[in-house]
């Protein structure tokens, strides 16, 4: 099968559903779980998942990248809220709640040398596009402090990331994280 030509609709479904196993099983057992157990979870054999990711920094690869495209796409659409300084703070709060599992598969692809930024490289700027869009909208609505930028807000979703990270799972200490963030943010 060659790169260009699209995947059968079964080959489609197969791997769609090991990447969604495979976000799953990292996120509750680690980037360390096994490529066997991804297969199992996916209902798969493991044939199927390296037909689809030939080594597990590919699957981890795939996982990444799936997550910013996700990411992506929920920030154009918050953008499209009535309420954007609402939306925003939805946005931010639910990308650093969910940033210690993507920080774990970002580790685990740095530890095998994959230069991550090549790998991020287009999705990225789709997230920093989005995100642009919802913060001009948030701030034109007088909801969010008129002199941060998109790399200013990427780097304190960095810096909250770890903090949430540090809290572990201690929900009450990773909100606080997030409200003192975005009360941080916040215009008024």
């Amino acid at each position: 099968m060659t790169a260009d030509r699209p995947l059968r609709a079964d080959a489609r479904r197969n791997r769609a559903k090991v990447l969604e196993a495979a976000e799953t099983v990292f996120a509750t057992r680690g980037t360390g779980a096994s490529t066997e157990e991804i297969a199992q979870a996916a209902g798969v054999g493991i044939g199927t998942v390296f037909r689809h990711f030939p080594t597990k920094e590919a699957l981890l690869e795939a996982v990444f990248l799936s997550r910013l495209d996700r990411l992506a796409a929920q920030l154009r659409a918050a953008a499209d809220q009535p309420d954007p300084g609402r939306a925003f703070r939805e946005q931010i709060a639910l990308a650093v709640d969910a940033s210690p599992a993507k920080n774990a598969i970002a580790d685990a692809l740095a530890a095998a040398g994959v230069e991550l930024d090549a790998v991020k490289a287009g999705v990225g700027t789709g997230v920093r596009d989005a995100l642009d869009l919802l913060l001009r909208r948030a701030q034109s609505a007088g909801a969010v402090r008129a002199d941060l930028d998109v790399p200013t807000v990427m780097a304190l979703l960095i810096g909250a990331s770890y903090g949430v990270e540090a809290a572990g799972d201690d929900r009450g200490r990773r909100a606080l994280v997030i409200n003192v963030l975005l009360d941080g943010m916040s215009a008024g």
